[in-house]
Parts: C-alpha cells; structure tokens; sequence
C-alpha cells in the first residue's frame, strides 16, 4: 500500500481522525503551557533550582502512577478515561491561570501542574490502547501511531513558539486559559467517539462507527484487536508467547529513551564545555530534537507500512547509535545539530514502531497495564539518561564516551531485535493476500506494482448466489470483475433467440473488460453456476488503470473476442 492511500485511509476512519486531530489540539496547547509555566515560576522565585525540582517532580506520577493506569485503562471504557482526564486538566489549567491572575501562591500553581501530570498518567495507556480499537484494520495501525508521533512533534515545534509570542506579549494568563481550551476541544470530540473496552467488547462499538468500512471491500481485514479471547480467561493465558518480544520492546526503549532522552539535559555541557559555543547554543541543540523528531516520525509513516517492520527498527537503532556517536565527535554546533537530529529522529522510529508491534502482540484485555509497565520503563530511563549522560561526559569527555554509548545502543538493539524476532511481521491481511495472487495472474504481467495497487486497492468483495446474473447481454458495461470463488457460466443470445454457452469461469478469471475498453454494451451474459464472490472494480478506476498500461490494453483485447 502507498503511504498516500494509508493516509488518505486514516482521513477516511472518521472516528480515528476526529482523535487525532483533536490530540494535536491539546498538544500544541501542552508545549505552549509548559514554556508558560516555567517562565511564571521562574519570574516570581529567579531559582533555577526550583525550576529543576519542579521538572523532576512532574516525571514522579508517571513512574508512580503509570502502571495503575495501565490497570484501569483494562477496566473502564478507555474513551470515558481519556474524557475524564481531559475534562481533569482542562481544570488544572483554569485554577493555574486564575492563580497567576491573581498572583497568587507559587506552591499551589506547581501543586496544580503536578495534579495535571497525574491526569496525564492515566491518558497515555489509554489512548494507546484506543487507538486500536478505533483502527480499521492491522494495516492501519501503525499509520495511526505514526501520524499521533508527527504530530505531537509538530505540537512540540508550534506550541514552544507561540507560548514564546504569548510570553513576549505579556500573555502568559493567556497560555493556561488557550491550554484549557484545547483539553476542552479534545474533550468534546470524544463525546462523539465509540466506546472501547478491554477484551471482547472493545470492537463491537469501535468498529460500527461511522467511518470504519467492515467487510464490504477487499480492504477490510481482521480488527487489531483479540475480540475473540474470551473475557473470562486468566490475565497471564497465553502470555508466555509474547513473553520474549515483550522484553525485546522494553529493553529497546529503555536504552533509546536514556540516550535520547539525557541529550536535552546533557546540551548545556556540550554547548558550554565542549563546543565552546556559549549558553545561547543550548537552544540550538535543543531545536535539533524537535526537528530530528518530526523527521522521524514522518519517516517512520513509510516504514511501518511494510509488513516487515525489523528493517525500521534496525534503522532506528542505526540512527541513534550513529547519532550519539556522531555527536561525541562533532566539532561545532552545526555538526551537534545533525547528529542531535539523527538520534532523536532514530529514537521516533523506534517509538512508533514497537509502539505499533506491542499493539499487536498484546491482547487487548492487558494492553493498558502494557503499555502503563512500557511508560513506567521510558520515563525512568529518561531520568536515568539525564543523570548519566553529564556524569560521564564531564569526567570523560564527549569522546570516546558518547562513542561507546553508541556502541551500547547498537549492541542493545541487535539483541532486541533478535527477541522481537517474528513479532515484527505481520500475516497478510485478507487484501494482501488477494493483492498477492491476483498480482501474479497473466493478465497483469509488466503492469507496474504501483499502479495495480492503487486500482486494486479499491475492489469490492461482492458475494453472488447461484443463478445470479452478474451482468446481462446489452447492459451498458460498468464494472470489471475478477473471479475470487466459485463457477460462472459465459452465455450469448443468438440470432435466432435461443441463448448458447460460450464457455465456464473459474477462481481468478476475469470478464467484463470489453464493454469497458469499446465502451460498448455487453456482449454476452455471465450468470453465476455456483455461490461464489466476484472482485468488483469500478468502471473509472479500471480505465485508469489500462490507460497507464498500454501492454495490459493490448492483452484484455486479445482475451475472449466473443465475451462480454
């Protein structure tokens, strides 16, 4: 599939696209109120110290309360989680900017900010549960997480600068208020969305909603959820399967993340001690993050196409291990840019990507509690990164230090990957299967892959009963059709009026291509012998298709002169 058609697919889940779009709402309103919170507190106490406490207290609740959430993310309808704790800080934020209003106490705005990092821990596990659920098929599942990741950086790059605007105004009350809003925004679009819960009746509601095409066209696949399991089994059935892939994914994002995670901590040494470069650089190596991570998360919307999602993941630990390294060796603050930029658009990769393939391999009734353990292990490896990354580049040096912490993340990774092992493919699903064999039929030899994907992208499965007339002799012609199951007879009315067999169709034969190419009635009449199901290709979308193959013209009018 062509990353327009999975994108243009996302547009088309309704439901799942009013969530992003709402999310990237609320995120760029999250950044704005973090630049907004930090200069208030800065302002009213001039402690860099204070600032320090504050940013490590709100990383406590997620290794607090993460796996917690986890837990009742498998619990409660993960839709009312996220609307409860959207509708949660959109509070916090209305106390924090009536505070600063009314200059009140510094101590109640950052226990206010801590309240709403709590709210947020319990966010997180259940919209990368929900997100399942909302996803028409398997296919669609990493587009999904790829597009959250774009943009949340694109969030991150937009909100930092207008917070700067809003401070630079005098708005910073503004920040808090803009910031409520959007948690309200978020919080109205999932009023609207389908219910999710944990196990077998997460997929009933998700999958009826509007948007989510089920069973109608080839596309349709099996939902990314295990509906079929059954609710009342043990909470550790079956786990042992997924035991390995499972340890893989954690410990791929535990080295990512204290890598990647220390760089913004590990900036001001760099720029100050190492480049020589002045305070003023860090801004500079700190804008590299969020450009390197918008690059990978867009990069990483191709990757995660592929069935075979070990070559992304391999690039993933490449680039952060070729990144880090880079970085120690880099000469000037240009150098650190691209190298900074390499290893976090590397660590988005990964992100996304065993974001997508722990989605898959984890039954849906625990998927939260996975997901809290996965956020819980990220969020303290950041800590540990930030913690180590100073310490040895102070008493080492940039190099060979961040060198050899390169060689780790290379060695981690190829031994997550080896874990992971066969959990990073995907089976096909039913339209790749039917893509595959249709592919290799005579009839499209030497069409490009592209184009016979785009077209056949867009066949409807049409179940026909027996004695069914598919289509009638001096019908207009309107449709292409490609045999999927069963027999169908080929017959034609002749002058005398008696009606005269021509010839029996089977699995992957196809007819109704002259009247489409002559742009002429049909020519004969094909009446189903058995119950079987045709592929059926609209009229445009086939024209399309022969118009870019000139051989495949040639060959449907060598095919049958006297058929339909």
């Amino acid at each position: 599939m062509s990353a327009f058609a999975a994108y243009r697919g996302l547009l088309a889940n309704r439901p799942l696209a009013r969530l992003l779009g709402g999310e990237f709402v609320s995120a760029i309103g999250d950044w704005l109120y973090i630049v907004a919170i930090l200069v208030v507190i800065f302002r009213e106490t001039s402690d860099a110290t204070l600032l320090g406490v504050f940013g490590a207290l709100r990383t406590l609740p997620y290794v607090v309360l993460s796996i917690p959430a986890g837990v009742i993310a498998d619990r409660f309808d993960r839709r009312l989680i996220l609307l409860a704790t959207d509708l949660a800080r959109a509070a916090c934020m209305a106390g924090m900017a009536w505070l600063v209003a009314t200059d009140g106490p510094v101590v109640a705005l950052i226990a206010l900010s801590i309240l709403a990092a709590c709210f947020s821990t319990f966010f997180y596990p259940a919209i990368g549960a929900y997100i399942p659920a909302l996803a028409g098929d398997e296919r669609q599942l990493g587009p999904a997480n790829s597009a959250w990741a774009a943009l949340d950086n694109v969030g991150f790059i937009l909100g930092p600068a207008l917070g700067g605007i809003l401070v630079a105004a005098g708005g910073v009350t503004i920040s808090f208020v803009i910031n409520a809003l959007s948690f309200l925004v978020i919080a109205w679009v999932l009023w609207g969305l389908p219910p999710s819960y944990g196990g077998a009746r997460s997929t009933g509601a998700a999958h009826s909603a509007e948007g989510v095409a089920a069973g109608s066209a080839v596309t349709a696949a099996e939902p990314a959820t295990d509906s079929a399991a059954d609710p009342h089994a043990p909470p550790d059935a079956g786990l042992s399967a997924i035991a390995r892939p499972v340890f893989g994914i954690g410990l791929i994002h535990f080295t990512g993340y204290a890598l990647v995670g220390g760089i913004p901590v590990l900036t001001v040494l760099l720029a100050t001690e190492t480049l020589n470069a002045g305070e003023a650089a860090t801004g500079l190596l700190n804008t590299a993050v969020g450009i390197g991570g918008v690059t990978g998360a867009v990069l990483s919307g191709a990757l995660v196409l592929r069935r075979r999602l070990a070559p992304a993941l391999t690039l993933g630990v490449a680039s952060i291990a070729l990144g880090v390294a880079a970085l120690g060796a880099a000469p000037v603050v240009v150098g650190a840019m691209v190298a900074i930029a390499i290893a976090s658009a590397g660590n988005l990769v990964l992100e996304v990507t065993t974001t997508t393939i722990f989605q898959r391999v984890v039954p849906d009734r625990i998927r939260g509690r996975g997901l809290g353990v996965l956020m819980t292990t990220s969020t303290l490896a950041e800590a540990f990164g930030s913690l180590l990354l100073p310490i040895v580049v102070a008493s080492a040096g940039a190099w060979p230090s961040l060198g050899i912490l390169g060689l780790v993340m290379a060695v981690a990774g190829a031994v997550s990957i080896v874990l992971i092992g066969p959990a990073a493919t995907r089976p096909p699903s039913p339209f790749e299967a039917t893509l595959a064999r249709v592919a290799k039929l005579p009839l499209f030899a030497g069409v490009g892959s592209a184009a016979l994907e785009r077209a056949l992208g867009r066949l409807v499965e049409t179940p026909v009963a027996a004695g069914t007339a598919v289509v009638l002799q001096g019908e207009p012609a309107d449709r292409f059709y490609i045999i999927e199951r069963g027999a169908f007879l080929v017959s034609q009315l002749t002058d005398a009026g008696t009606e005269m067999e021509l010839r029996r169709l089977g699995p992957d034969d196809v007819f109704g291509e002259l009247g489409l190419l002559r742009r002429a009635a049909r020519s004969a009449t094909v009446r189903a012998a058995t119950d079987g199901v045709v592929l059926a290709l609209e009229r445009e979308q086939f024209l399309d298709l022969v118009g870019r193959a000139t051989s495949l013209r040639t060959q449907l009018l060598g095919l049958y002169e006297d058929a339909a």
